[in-house]
């Protein structure tokens, strides 16, 4: 053999076992690497705002690129910030159990007492039975549902209790022989082809959804992501922004929870309704009478009939509400009420009513989390002393909701995220990090504060759709806090609207849970979840621009910059 093609060959082959290498290790390369390259920032000039710029950089690469585990990525300051003379250890670890988290904490296993009590379910039924079984009608009905469910648990649990009962619903209809889940690449081929790709699995690979099966799926993940915007614990990004805001600005009144719903529940029914137009249109065929997806939803009654009693059976199936899941509901309601009325400006609160200490949201939480640790799921203890042996119970009955529950389900991970978060926001400020990229930034600071604001939610929606969203809104608020105060542009107006950006990210299945759940059962494929996902970016932007502006205005009063803000700059200074 030549020399030179045998030199040649073992080349091809070493280069081939180089690059398969890489691929297989390559977040461990660059775990190792990507550090190493980061080194300059600080090296040539180790001042305190450089360092802390190095741990930022570090951490928003492995946040992006999933290199290491979110949360493992988030417990990084720990180490660095101490280590790097950036803060001591006793003020970063403070930065991991904040008010902010401990109100996530109380938000979450509220929710979790919601799930598992069944409650939310039951709820989802009645409303889609109350709203209708046409085809366009259960799409509004399972979204408004959806939408609702998760201004109050994570978008994640509302979507994946949504996505059994869509597939319920359609797999009934389709056994019915009213309308089809699936179509198949088959239809134009030639039986022979047919015969040689029969295959049950080449099947199962190849199918796709039908674009009515698709407006069900991506307008129920879409109404999880909106719906979470409408209250304050309805997303962790919402808490990030509660906890960068209120350490930022100590002096402030805080993120109150009555003014969060006062705006964003309009703009969250807003985007939620002009979502399912969009989607209805490009699918279902509103406003295209004559279109083909108008037509092949043309079934009659038949279908509202059959959707209709297999909601009806699976109520029947639940039975009647039972004591639980009336104990849970009313405690939940009564969690909303101390919320809203803990400090609701038009009235005194219960709280000042008590102490004149300062009572946050994360005391209303524990309340209610309190309760579902004493009441009873079963009030048979009031037979206790009945004269009917059968009545006297055997046992103590569980609580409403037992910590073997919450330490199954509660998403620990997530508290580690919302600390590594609020530990860069503490170390940027005391640093000056974040004061050092905003002077960089003034050029773009003296725009007009509307370009700002939109500039800013647009470099957010972008990030948002390749990166977890609480990582990017623990990157990106920091700055625009410093931002407004060297532009003395009031903070919320710059850190509101971009911490809900944070959370448009409707586009991709890696983009957040929700997508990827609702991609996952039908097969749907990415470029479909583009194309329907860039119109509700679209929708959810030129809502957030048109009515945040006058509708937070009225609140915050934009005009004048605050007094907290003058003294946080000065404290900065």
């Amino acid at each position: 053999m030549n020399p030179l093609t045998n030199l040649s060959s073992n080349m091809a082959t070493g280069g081939q076992l180089i690059l398969n290498a890489i691929r297989i290790y390559w977040k461990t390369l660059f775990i190792i690497l990507y550090p190493i390259v980061l080194l300059p920032i600080f090296i040539l000039n180790n001042v305190a705002a450089l360092r802390c710029l190095y741990v930022v950089l570090l951490m928003a690469g492995y946040w992006v690129f999933e290199a290491l585990p979110l949360p493992v990525t988030s417990m990084i300051p720990m180490v660095l910030f101490p280590l790097m003379g950036v803060l001591d250890s006793d003020r970063v670890s403070l930065c991991y159990l904040k008010e902010t988290n401990m109100m996530f904490v109380g938000g979450l296993i509220i929710a979790l007492a919601v799930e598992h009590c069944n409650l939310h379910r039951r709820v989802a039924l009645h409303v889609i039975k109350m709203v209708g079984c046409s085809p366009r009608k259960l799409n509004l009905g399972l979204v408004t549902v959806t939408m609702l469910v998760s201004m109050w648990i994570s978008n994640t649990a509302a979507t994946a209790m949504m996505i059994p009962i869509i597939e319920a619903t359609l797999t009934e209809l389709e056994e019915q022989g009213i309308g089809q889940m699936f179509e198949t690449p088959f239809l134009d081929e030639k039986p022979d082809e047919k015969l040689r790709e029969s295959n049950v699995e080449d099947e199962e690979q190849q199918k796709r959804p039908t674009r009515e099966t698709m407006c069900y799926f991506m307008s129920t993940a879409f109404a999880a992501c909106i719906g979470g915007n409408g209250c304050i614990i309805g997303s962790g990004t919402n808490l990030t922004f509660k906890g960068i805001f209120e350490g930022t600005f100590g002096d402030s009144p805080g993120v109150e929870f009555a003014k969060w719903l006062f705006l964003n529940v309009p703009m969250m029914l807003i985007m939620m309704y002009l979502t399912v137009i969009w989607l209805q249109f490009w699918y279902m065929g509103l406003f295209r009478p004559n279109s083909a997806d108008a037509k092949r939803i043309k079934v009659g009654m038949q279908s509202e009939k059959v959707a209709g009693k297999l909601i009806g059976r699976k109520l029947t199936e639940m039975g009647r509400m039972s004591f639980h899941e009336k104990a849970v509901g009313c405690l939940f309601l009564l969690s909303v009420v101390l919320w809203f009325f803990r400090k609701p400006q038009f009235i005194a609160g219960w709280a000042e009513m008590i102490t004149q200490h300062k009572v946050k949201d994360a005391t209303a939480a524990l309340i209610v989390v309190l309760l579902l640790f004493l009441i009873p799921s079963n009030p048979e203890f009031i037979y206790i002393f009945s004269k009917d042996e059968n009545k006297r119970p055997k046992a103590p009955s569980h609580a409403l909701l037992t910590w073997k529950v919450v330490h199954q389900k509660l998403p620990w991970g997530l508290i580690f995220l919302l600390g590594g978060g609020f530990a860069l926001a503490e170390a940027s400020k005391e640093s000056g990090m974040s004061e050092l990229i905003a002077d960089h930034l003034h050029g773009f600071a003296t725009l007009p504060r509307f370009w700002v604001m939109v500039i800013s939610c647009l470099i957010a929606t972008l990030l948002t759709q390749f990166s977890s969203n609480v990582a990017v809104a623990n990157v990106v608020l920091p700055v625009l806090a410093q931002m407004s105060l060297v532009a003395k542009i009031h903070p919320m107006y710059l850190m509101m609207p971009a911490t809900l950006a944070c959370s448009f990210s409707y586009c991709l299945p890696v983009s957040t849970p929700p997508m990827a759940i609702a991609a996952a059962p039908c097969n749907m494929s990415s470029k479909e979840m583009t194309k329907a996902g860039l119109g509700v970016v679209v929708i959810s932007l030129c809502t957030l621009f048109l009515v945040f502006p006058f509708l937070g205005n009225v609140i915050w009063d934009f005009d004048q910059f605050p007094d907290w803000a003058m003294n946080a700059m000065h404290k900065g200074g």
